[in-house]
């Protein structure tokens, strides 16, 4: 079963924070690090990744950090996790899998398709809405 890597799951979050920030404002790479506990170097290996797909924009300096380039409610979760995993297919090397028969070949088309259609239909302004609401919530001792 095709599992999402955690890099998949990291950028998310990432998207994720950034899409609760103002639109205009570049949040650092350390602020973004330290809110996720996630280490500076692995976080912009991610960071990397989705600025030269055109997730998101960079700059340097005393003001620098990252942003999204477009509005959080035109970016589909779909579109997130391809950029960082690929195709989204639950077999690999689905098309000349000899060990599949024609039937359920079939049945992990559909399935693949459903995958699809979901991760299509969900929006990163969904995925900061649900988050924000369970920001009051998050507390340790």
């Amino acid at each position: 079963m095709y599992k999402i890597s955690t890099r998949g799951q990291y950028a998310l979050l990432i998207m994720e924070d950034l899409a609760m920030c103002e639109a205009d404002k570049y949040i650092p790479l350390k602020t973004l690090s330290h809110r996720r506990n996630l280490s500076v170097k692995y976080l912009e290996q991610i960071l990397i990744q989705l600025s030269k797909s055109g997730l998101v924009t960079g700059t340097r300096g005393t003001s620098g950090g990252y942003k999204l380039t477009k509005k959080a409610e035109e970016y589909t979760i779909g579109e997130i996790l391809r950029v960082m995993e690929g195709e989204l297919c639950p077999l690999t090397n689905f098309e000349n899998n000899t060990v599949v028969s024609e039937g359920s070949r079939a049945f992990w088309k559909d399935f693949e398709n459903k995958i699809n259609e979901y991760v299509d239909s969900v929006h990163l302004n969904e995925l900061a809405e649900k988050n924000e609401k369970f920001v009051g919530y998050d507390y340790c001792i």
